[in-house]
C-alpha cells in the first residue's frame, strides 16, 4: 500500500466503513465521554420526587384509615358494654353522664344523654319511654361513635 492508500483507509469509520471528513478528529470510542446532562439528571429528579410524595400519601391514608377501623370496630363493642351497665342503675342517674374507659382503653371516652320521649300511641306508658343517646369517642372527638336506643324505664 502506498501512504495516500494508508490515510484513506485510516479515515474510515471502523464499523460502517463509511469514509470521515480527514479534517475530524479521531477518537476512540472508549474516550467518548457517556454521563447525563444536567437537564436528564433534573428530569429524573421531578418524577422521582412526584413518585415520593404519591407513596407517602398512599402510606399516611393508609395509616389513618387503619386507625379508623380500629376504632369502628372497637367502638360499637364499648358502646355494647357501657349500655349494659347503664340498664343496670338507675334511670335519672345515667342522665347526662361521661367519662372514660379506663387504663385498658385509653384515649377512648363516653357520654351518655337521656331524655323522656313523648309518645300518644303508648297511652299510660308514654311517661316511661327513654331515648338514650351513647356516644363512644376517641381522642377527644377525633372520631365518634353515637349509638340511640329507646326503652321503657319506670323510675
Amino acid at each position: 500500500m502506498t501512504g495516500c492508500q494508508q490515510q484513506a483507509t485510516s479515515n474510515r469509520h471502523p464499523a460502517t466503513g463509511i469514509q470521515q471528513p480527514a479534517s475530524r478528529i479521531q477518537q476512540p470510542e472508549s474516550s467518548i465521554q457517556t454521563g447525563f446532562t444536567l437537564l436528564e439528571v433534573l428530569i429524573a429528579m421531578a418524577i422521582m420526587a412526584i413518585v415520593l410524595i404519591s407513596v407517602y400519601r398512599l402510606h399516611s391514608q393508609t395509616l389513618s384509615m387503619a386507625a379508623a377501623t380500629r376504632f369502628y370496630t372497637q367502638a360499637p363493642l364499648l358502646a355494647q358494654s357501657k349500655m349494659a351497665q347503664l340498664e343496670t342503675i338507675s334511670p335519672n342517674a345515667a342522665t347526662g353522664d361521661s367519662g372514660d374507659f379506663g387504663e385498658k382503653y385509653p384515649g377512648y371516652g363516653w357520654s351518655v344523654l337521656t331524655e323522656d320521649v313523648s309518645f300518644d300511641a303508648l297511652g299510660d306508658a308514654a311517661p316511661d319511654l327513654k331515648r338514650i343517646d351513647l356516644t363512644v369517642t376517641l381522642n377527644e372527638n377525633d372520631y365518634a361513635y353515637t349509638i340511640r336506643s329507646y326503652r321503657m324505664m319506670s323510675e
